[in-house]
């Protein structure tokens, strides 16, 4: 055997592990899930029946889950969109020199660190719709405001599951952007000065341009996390009220475990599948597009 052939069949060898973990993590329980998705399995009897489409059907139908797919949809826009508008000043302000600079850092980056549910759990007290909250039991002192229903009332709860996811990850993210920042040539800056450039017309002639990967990197992480998102609502509104911030994630676990229909979970998640994969290739597609223009 030729020395190439046997380079390359060593280099195939190496990619065994690899497809072993593709099959065993994401081709058969989807191959699973397309096929309970056609059944009225509910996850306990082994008297499985074909349905069809029947649990397709019913997940346009079912104004859960309609309504878990469309804030989960605004969750994963509106922190991805806000997130990145924050995040790139942050990291631009904290990439200057002042005193106690690392400190800083450290203050923006500390909310990234407990666990999103511990968080929900702090925030749920925080905003509690009563006035035994803390945000109402402040604005009841300051100012004499009643009680506001952050948690109880639908767009409110939605916003504040929004203000928290934001709060939580802007600091992240201004620490990825910093790092490319401070991985742009300072020559570039100087050379921007001698020319008379304003701060301004760096940023958008220098930064932004040069931050362009980042912004596709940190962009991709806060779709992804987005659509997936799970615990922060959950602990921090339980879903509610009604379905205001109920989500896909929360509805398959829902409908498979806690009602059984596991043949109609499995069909929403095959569903929540091509739409994730959906997003994620238009957003790959619109980041590099943004990258050609801004480079």
């Amino acid at each position: 055997m030729s020395p190439k052939r046997l380079e390359g069949l060593r280099l195939q060898a190496f990619m065994v592990p690899i497809g072993v973990v593709f099959a065993v993590l994401f081709a058969i329980p989807l191959a699973q899930s397309l096929y309970f998705s056609v059944t009225d399995f509910n996850g306990y009897s082994t008297k499985v029946n074909f349905v069809g489409l029947e649990n397709y059907r019913k997940i346009f139908t079912d104004p859960s889950m309609l309504a878990g797919l469309g804030f989960t949809l605004l969750y994963a826009i509106g922190t991805t969109v806000i997130v990145t508008v924050l995040a790139i000043p942050l990291a631009v302000l904290l990439n200057r020199r002042f005193f106690g600079r690392n400190v800083v850092r450290a203050v923006f980056f500390f909310p990234a660190i407990p666990s999103i549910a511990i968080l929900g759990l702090v925030w749920a007290f925080i905003l509690s719709p009563l006035g035994s909250g803390a945000i109402n039991w402040l604005l009841d002192a300051v100012g004499g405001f009643g009680p506001v229903p952050w948690l109880s009332d639908g767009t409110l709860a939605q916003l504040s599951v929004i203000m928290v996811a934001v709060w939580s990850s802007t600091g992240w993210h201004a620490i990825l952007y910093l790092a490319y920042l401070q991985a742009i040539p300072g020559d570039y800056y100087e050379a921007a000065r001698v020319d008379g450039a304003s701060a301004r017309q760096a940023f958008f002639r220098i930064t932004l341009p040069l931050l362009a990967p980042a912004v596709t990197v940190s962009s991709l992480l806060l779709m992804t996390g987005g659509l997936k998102v799970y615990d922060l609502p959950y602990t921090l509104t339980k879903g509610g009220p009604g379905y205001a911030t109920f989500t896909i994630t929360q509805s398959i676990i829902q409908s498979g475990i806690a009602q059984a229909k596991f043949g109609q979970a499995s069909a929403l998640a095959v569903v929540f599948m091509l739409v994730v994969g959906a997003i994620v290739a238009l957003q790959l597609v619109l980041s590099r597009r943004l990258e050609g223009r801004l480079s």
